[in-house]
């Protein structure tokens, strides 16, 4: 028997041999259903399965899946976590500090999400996503300055901005600023006249100006475009109070407060979902 085994060179295989093959395989399967289970929506099964597979050995991709799973099952710390270690790892990959500022940002972290973005734009000063993020970042402080100035840095590395543009317009806005807010609010207009946000950043800078015409006007386009803007509905009552119009402005105001109750009982069982596409929202409102 060992003549033919040895003219063959056939040979038994080994225990360890056999167990790293059979981990190997574990591996591979759940990392396939933690893959599949995380584009059909079932975050919780996807994160099981991520983690029996990182406890098999480490691998940078599956901790990438992870960080998605944990964002989508609303454990933003873990999610934050998971990049941090793939960071570590990989410390000139600048889409890791993005995307870790995108997760402090969703847990209101401010000094973290700040942290990241500085890292982010040592290893590249000409990302015009990073200097937004850090404009975000310093707004959450209240640094108002320092978020106009990052702002204004991230038109400069990309002229067709355009969150950045309103987001300054606001920023501008509310420090009173308002010719300046409008001159962003007029770029805005001029390439989506129909956005939402941009329509109720035009109507709240004709309201500051005291242009209440044409700030119900611009209330009257936010709501054309989504007639669930309970922001518009109240802002535009208390504009008709102001001027006299009692009877519309106090059902502007009644539909308004319809529309928060309505919408709090909707996320009552849409929790975590609106969480994560409200924040992401917050992150590119123009969804562009």
């Amino acid at each position: 028997m060992n003549f033919f085994k040895a003219l063959f060179g056939s040979k038994e295989e080994k225990p360890e041999e056999k167990k790293k093959a059979e981990e190997e395989k574990n591996f591979d399967v759940l990392k396939y259903d933690g893959v599949r289970a995380l584009r059909s929506g079932q975050a919780d099964y996807a994160i099981r399965c991520f983690r029996h597979a990182l406890g098999i050995r480490e691998d940078l991709e599956v901790r990438d899946y992870l960080s998605q799973a944990c964002i989508r099952a609303d454990m933003l710390p873990e999610a934050y976590e998971q990049l941090l270690k793939i960071a570590e790892a990989q410390p000139g990959n600048q889409q890791v500090f993005i995307r870790m500022a995108n997760v402090a940002y969703m847990m209101e972290d401010y000094t973290a999400m700040a942290d990241a973005c500085e890292k982010a734009i040592l290893i590249d000063n000409g990302s015009a996503e990073a200097t937004f993020l850090y404009a975000k970042a310093c707004i959450g402080h209240g640094d108002t300055t320092n978020a106009r100035a990052m702002l204004t840095k991230a038109i400069s590395l990309k002229p067709d901005y355009a969150e950045a543009y309103l987001l300054r317009g606001e920023t501008r806005l509310k420090c009173g600023e308002t010719d300046e807010a409008d001159e962003d609010a007029s770029h805005l207009m001029a390439n989506y006249p129909e956005s939402e946000d941009v329509l109720l950043l035009k109507a709240r800078i004709e309201a500051a100006k005291g242009a209440t015409g044409e700030a119900i006007a611009y209330y009257g386009r936010v709501i054309d475009a989504n007639p669930f803007n309970a922001e518009a509905y109240r802002e535009r009552g208390q504009i008709r109070i102001a001027t006299g119009d009692d009877a519309n402005g106090n059902d502007d105001l009644k539909h308004a407060d319809e529309l928060e109750i309505n919408k709090s009982d909707d996320a009552d069982g849409q929790n975590v979902e609106k969480k994560v596409n409200d924040a992401y929202k917050n992150i590119n409102p123009l969804g562009i």
